[in-house]
């Protein structure tokens, strides 16, 4: 019986190392795994729908629910997740030691629509009243200059935003206090005491893992999507793929858990496992849509405040019918 050949493009996880390498196949379709840089991923498939499936940013795809026909269909597959307590940083010159003192003052972002800055404003808003208005943000380059020919920020949304000036990076300005702060998904380049760079939230563990436990939200910052002519023309490919991407993120908790030999570099690696397990339960990385909803709706409620969706979207609609009970 033939199968059916669906090129997908995502990123070298552990979670998805066995669709990688060859030795899970989902049912009826023959997969080619391109192993690329997340960024690529997401501009590539975003511009020209390059790739039969693709890995993609939660915001990119909350924000094309508002089109007539989403070019995209989700599953809920989720190979990115990270907390963002840490992704805040600081300049020690701006005299910033508590998330109140950043009202009023300039906030840096790499790319203002990116979901790990989505998920920063959101629950600086909810818990700690720093909302995406009290602050003016400078988008530009973490440790690069901005290109030239950087489109500009979209002028419709309700907060100041300003570009980096020439040959000037995010990072050199927090460094020098002309920010307060930095909401970035990456380490900036200059972190350190060094250059007077620190994070907001220095024991971000403790308060991060406090976050988890009152909410049960584990940020997701991607998704898995089929392109919509694929989906429409072979519909029965949602299932076969969220299933075959559960079972390789299953075969790579197993293999986390063993003790005869670490399969990363983390001394510690079963101790972290199993405070895993006793804040977040056996499956601590949770695929479907039951698991997620919770969470899928709270990002869809930062993403309609602050004025990425014309309106208020819901988890149901986010994933392809057919796994909407999972």
């Amino acid at each position: 019986m033939s199968r059916l050949r669906l090129r997908l493009a995502c990123w070298d996880y552990d979670r998805t190392r066995a669709l990688r390498e060859g030795s899970l196949q989902p049912e009826g379709i023959e997969l080619d795994y391109l192993s690329l840089p997340v960024e690529q991923t997401f501009s590539r498939m975003l511009k020209t729908g390059e790739f039969d499936v693709s890995e993609m940013s939660l915001s990119a795809v909350a924000s094309s629910l508002d089109e007539a026909t989403p070019p995209f269909v989700a599953i809920p597959v989720f190979p990115s997740r990270i907390f963002r307590h840490s992704s805040i940083y600081v300049s020690e010159a701006a005299g910033i030691h508590a998330p109140s003192d950043l009202k009023g003052r300039r906030i840096g972002v790499p790319h203002y629509p990116m979901t790990a800055a989505v998920w920063i404003r959101g629950l600086m808003g909810d818990d700690h009243g720093v909302r995406p208005g009290d602050v003016d943000y400078v988008v530009g380059g973490l440790d690069s200059p901005t290109p030239m020919d950087l489109p500009p920020p979209p002028a419709n949304l309700p907060v100041k935003i300003e570009i980096t000036p020439q040959g000037d990076t995010l990072a050199a300005m927090l460094a020098r206090g002309d920010l307060a702060g930095l909401y970035t998904a990456r380490i900036p380049g200059n972190f350190g005491a060094k250059f007077g760079v620190k994070r907001l939230f220095s024991e971000y563990r403790s308060v991060e893992i406090d976050y988890l436990r009152r909410t049960r939200i584990f940020p997701i910052m991607h998704t898995v999507v089929i392109r919509r002519d694929v989906y429409e023309e072979h519909p029965w490919v949602a299932e076969s793929l969220f299933r075959a991407f559960e079972e390789a993120k299953r075969r790579s908790q197993a293999e986390l858990y063993d003790t005869d030999a670490l399969r990363v570099m983390l001394p510690w690696l079963t101790d972290e496992i199993e405070i895993l397990r006793d804040v977040l339960g056996a499956d601590w990385w949770p695929y479907g849509l039951g698991a997620n909803r919770h969470v899928i709706d709270t990002f869809l409620r930062y993403h309609h405040e602050q004025g990425f969706s014309t309106r208020l979207h819901s988890a149901n609609v986010f994933f392809a019918s057919e796994l909407r009970n999972t």
